[in-house]
């Protein structure tokens, strides 16, 4: 499987390349006053309206850093921008080095465990329901 991590705050967390239609520099955003709290607001992104997601509020983390990138992923085909810290890489992961977690939590499919680092892999899919 091949995944895209990127920084949010401290953390290091991953979404599976299949679901990311692209990568984008921080854009003009326009907030809509009756938007849920983690709906940063819309952006024009080349033509087409999408909603764009503060993904720090909407996992709860506490972070002072400045989100750089826009990270567009598409689930059935709705397009959406989720706002993150910064995007580090493209890798491919061997699925023995993803261990899967037992939580109640379905946003979170598991850790991939690379040597250096620890990844939380995010589940896309249900990050979008």
């Amino acid at each position: 499987m091949q995944v895209v991590i990127f920084n949010i705050g401290k953390e290091k967390y991953a979404l599976e390349t299949r679901i990311v239609h692209g990568i984008e520099k921080m854009m003009n955003i326009t907030k809509v006053p009756t938007a849920p709290y983690y709906v940063s607001g819309l952006a024009n992104l080349r033509g087409n309206i999408i909603s764009v997601i503060d993904l720090k509020k909407y996992l709860n983390i506490i972070s002072n850093n400045q989100c750089e990138n826009i990270i567009i992923v598409e689930v059935k085909d709705e397009k959406i921008g989720l706002m993150v810290d910064s995007v580090q890489e493209v890798v491919d992961v061997e699925d023995e080095i993803i261990e899967k977690i037992n939580n109640d939590n379905n946003l979170i499919k598991g850790v991939i465990n690379f040597k250096e680092y620890i990844v939380t892999l995010i589940d896309g899919e249900n990050l979008l329901k």
